[in-house]
């Protein structure tokens, strides 16, 4: 029986965790959830960031006319197996799925950047709550660490403490943090660590217009609805996120580092190799220093892509970018995902040789998070 490991999946965070899993000298400013006038308020940092439809932030059990009507509460889109290491358990199971990489939710919001000690303590909280997760779920999950990219120091501390704990990767915000692009060397204490132990840093998208996506922003403010904005804000932040690793130099400092796109696809792959060499034969000889390879090597040596489960390019993708380069998730249980994913990426797949379907189903994921 082939390994099949879901490399995009997510929690979702009790409403209480940072109450619980703050140290005490923070807990009056929580992450939490009020009600406000009958409408629910997500604080961060004492700060509103989302109100009202926060069972949207799930909500893959929901019927989407429930969860945009905006009747539903938090709690109702966050079914047993979003926040419960035994039903979570269950779940894979009854997917025949032996292994989820978590994600947050919340926790890949922005946190406050007016308090840098207050941003650091949310990480902790967050990994101490995913680590008794992992425990308690018997490694049937993969944790992945979050980090204060804004304070450089913090982040080497806790990754330090998270790789000691056995967490398999770091999300890495797919933006500019504090002036500075993923690949500039100001993050590379972060990049060592990873590299030294063999864990990827994992760009992830996050659902919103700013950051990276920018670009985009002036189009969301024309309300053009969620069909546009959550297909255009996910390349639109992972490929100049993606594009800064390669030609800042992070992969020629740290060649073995392993970076993870997740929640794009895998079809812009090709496209993003065949852009940069193309841009790279005019303009690499301007760079300083130069790149030791094509942009595409990298991609082809460092870079990995976790595919939508029905996405058609799944087999250009290994031909174009490798064998061992393309993973899939499920998203789940976020509001455009579907409790149908295993079904559908062995669908998508079933045309392939069985080393291939072998090697996206799980083959690859086992060799990128060392499991």
């Amino acid at each position: 029986m082939m390994t099949v490991i879901d490399c995009d999946s997510h929690v979702m965070e009790p409403a209480d965790l940072w109450l619980n899993y703050l140290e005490p000298e923070y807990r009056d400013r929580a992450i939490r959830i009020e009600e406000r006038d009958g409408v629910e308020v997500l604080l961060i940092g004492e700060e509103p960031m989302l109100e009202g439809r926060l069972a949207g932030l799930g909500g893959a059990h929901v019927p989407r006319d429930q969860l945009f009507a905006g009747s539903l509460k938090y709690i109702d889109g966050c079914e047993p197996a979003s926040y419960e290491p035994r039903a979570r358990i269950a779940l894979l199971d009854d997917w025949q799925v032996d292994r989820g990489v978590l994600f947050p939710t919340i926790g890949i919001l922005p946190f406050p950047l007016a308090d840098m000690a207050l941003n650091s303590a949310y990480c902790r909280a967050y990994n101490r709550w995913q680590n008794e997760f992992f425990l308690q779920a018997k490694s049937r999950v993969v944790p992945i660490a979050i980090l204060n990219w804004h304070d450089v120091d913090s982040a080497v501390s806790e990754l330090e403490h998270c790789i000691a704990k056995g967490f398999k990767g770091i999300f890495v915000p797919p933006e500019v943090v504090a002036g500075m692009r993923p690949g500039e060397a100001h993050f590379d204490r972060i990049w060592a660590l990873c590299e030294e132990a063999g864990i990827p840093g994992c760009l992830h998208v996050i659902v919103r217009f700013g950051g990276a996506a920018v670009p985009f922003l002036a189009w969301h403010e024309t309300a053009p609805g969620p069909v546009f904005t959550f297909a255009m804000g996910a390349t639109g932040q992972l490929i100049p996120a993606m594009a800064s690793m390669i030609v800042d130099g992070v992969f020629d400092r740290f060649p073995a580092l392993k970076l993870v796109a997740v929640e794009a696809g895998c079809g812009f792959a090709a496209y993003l190799m065949d852009r940069l060499d193309e841009k790279h034969n005019f303009f690499g000889t301007f760079m300083q220093p130069p790149l030791k390879l094509k942009p595409s090597e990298y991609i082809q040596r460092n870079c990995y892509f976790v595919a939508e489960p029905e996405e058609r390019t799944i087999g250009a993708m290994l031909d174009l970018v490798g064998e061992d380069r393309i993973l899939w998730g499920s998203d789940y249980p976020h509001v455009d995902s579907t409790l149908a994913a295993p079904t559908l990426i062995r669908d998508a797949v079933k045309g392939l040789s069985p080393a291939r379907q072998a090697a996206v189903l799980g083959d690859n994921a086992v060799k990128v998070f060392g499991l």
